[in-house]
């Protein structure tokens, strides 16, 4: 699947359209499908491989440094504590670099949470005047809705620990009968 949407796949699939393009202005024979294949093939072949960058550990440390970075001086309260929550569920994570980065929809979805969502959100609220009770109302709302997303992507990120320890458990109820 990984294939489909590949910069080879892209271009093979570009220089075989320019070959129907090309048949169907009559410039090709009866060998049109063979031409629209090489046209493919030699598209896809001199396509540049797409660049897989693999997460190191130091990204994942940049990454748990940038939850910290966006502040706001005037939360309310409430929004205050919202965002301790998530920070500490991120911060959980973030601890264990390794099992983190063995899973990129999950660290895809940790950095978007920590990159963009939450620093958005603070922005946002920061932009508009302090006297503004709608602002605080969107605000936790906002907050409300990537706590959920965190404790969601907590849930994922734990799965196979929860797993660990219930088989752990059967095992130990299954050894003392």
């Amino acid at each position: 699947m990984r294939y489909l949407g590949s910069t080879k796949n892209l271009a093979g699939s570009a220089a075989g359209l320019l070959g129907i393009v090309l048949y169907l202005f009559g410039l090709l024979g009866s060998y049109w499908p063979v031409v629209v294949i090489g046209l493919y093939a030699a598209g896809a072949l001199l396509a540049p491989a797409d660049r897989i960058r693999k997460t190191t550990l130091e990204d994942i440390a940049e990454l748990r440094k940038e939850l910290f970075a966006s502040t706001v001086d005037r939360l309310p309260a409430q929004a205050q504590d919202h965002v301790a929550r998530i920070r500490a569920i991120l911060t959980d994570m973030l601890d264990r670099p390794t099992q983190l980065a063995a899973s990129a929809d999950l660290l895809h979805r940790v950095t978007r949470l920590t990159r963009a969502d939450l620093p958005m959100s603070l922005r946002s609220y920061e932009n508009l005047p302090q006297h503004d009770q709608r602002a605080a109302t969107e605000l936790l709302t906002q907050l409300e809705l990537l706590e959920t997303e965190a404790h969601r992507i907590a849930a994922a990120f734990y799965a196979n620990d929860l797993q660990n320890q219930a088989d752990h458990t059967r095992y130990l109820r299954e050894r003392g009968e």
